[in-house]
């Protein structure tokens, strides 16, 4: 009986991914409920995984039925943003208490097409500036990257990239993430260099990529076999920190964290992620796709949440980690 349940979600997975959906939004009322969960419920004094410490996390939910989808995540002091494949946004403050305050739900007030479909609000990636607060999201469908005031309130850019113009519609800007230096990286999911199967399309832009003539250089990611990268962030020693997913039979979701370092590496030239961890059964493990790291005094904290795909069995969530040890 598992294997056919197992065969009957991922049937479920792929309808609703490739059919066209009208948009569910988020209502008004913001109800966030947060509940603590332990790294492996068999075993709840479990805290090492890798190079990682667990140091807590939650299972989000509410009410609202339009609630979850998260695919990209930003963090700036204890204010969090959630955005789903939706276009639906999510803010709250949540300390080390573990409790949400300041709940608000939103809607991206632009993007591909008019919004009505699902489709046209697939977002699955999240750039941002903290210094001018605005906010770059990329589109899988339309293999399209927006940027946004710090508010999210109004779309100031779009850009249509040439170099992503024949990636596949369902692989698209999965990974993206804004490099201290000014740079922008962005990462297919599945679209793969020539002469190169194992790895992914990634590009490098040298400034803001909807400024008009944006021209990146490419570059190919290799992903542990079998997984595909679904977010990215710059570590403090300029390195980066990749989150890959893999959906497969029994297990369905697992996922694990690389390290890839772009420095020396040649047009055109191919990069392998070094593991640091894998997220699988015992341990929580669901459909990682939001990745974010900051900085605790001394400690790097990475931070990944879940996208649900707005199904019963599966969880929002929200998990904190500290770096402790890099290859």
């Amino acid at each position: 009986m598992r294997p056919l349940l197992a065969l009957a979600i991922l049937f479920l997975i792929n309808i609703d991914s490739t059919t066209a959906l009208m948009r569910q939004v988020l209502g008004e009322h913001a109800v966030i409920d947060a509940r603590r969960v332990p790294l492996d419920a068999g075993d709840a004094a479990r805290v090492r995984v890798g190079g990682l410490t667990y140091l807590g996390g939650v299972v989000l939910d509410s009410p609202d039925p339009a609630f979850g989808g998260f695919s990209a995540m930003q963090l700036a002091g204890d204010r969090f943003t959630l955005v789903s494949d939706n276009g639906n946004v999510v803010r709250f403050r949540m300390g080390p208490d573990w409790r949400i305050r300041e709940p608000a739900f939103g809607d991206l007030p632009g993007g591909p097409g008019t919004g009505w479909k699902k489709e046209q609000r697939d977002s699955e990636s999240l750039a941002w500036d903290p210094v001018s607060g605005r906010i770059w999201i990329g589109f899988e469908r339309y293999n399209a990257i927006y940027r946004y005031d710090a508010a999210l309130s109004r779309v100031e850019a779009s850009a249509q990239p040439p170099a992503m113009a024949d990636w596949s519609k369902a692989g698209g800007p999965e990974s993206m993430t804004r490099l201290r230096n000014g740079h922008f990286l962005v990462i297919s999911e599945t679209s793969r260099p020539d002469g190169a199967p194992d790895a992914r399309i990634g590009l490098r832009f040298a400034g803001d990529p909807t400024a008009p003539g944006a021209r990146p250089v490419r570059f190919g990611y290799v992903p542990p076999p079998g997984y595909d990268p679904t977010d990215i962030a710059e570590l403090p020693d300029g390195r980066l920190l990749v989150l890959n997913r893999r959906l497969s039979l029994p297990g369905l979701f697992t996922a694990k964290l690389t390290v890839i370092d772009l420095h020396g590496v040649r047009v055109g030239g191919v990069v392998r992620g070094v593991e640091i961890a894998t997220l699988e059964a015992p341990l929580l493990h669901d459909n990682f796709e939001a990745l974010a790291v900051t900085r605790e005094g001394d400690a790097t904290i990475v931070w990944i949440a879940s996208d649900d795909n707005l199904e019963v069995w599966e969880r929002s969530l929200l998990l904190k980690f500290r770096l402790d040890r890099l290859p």
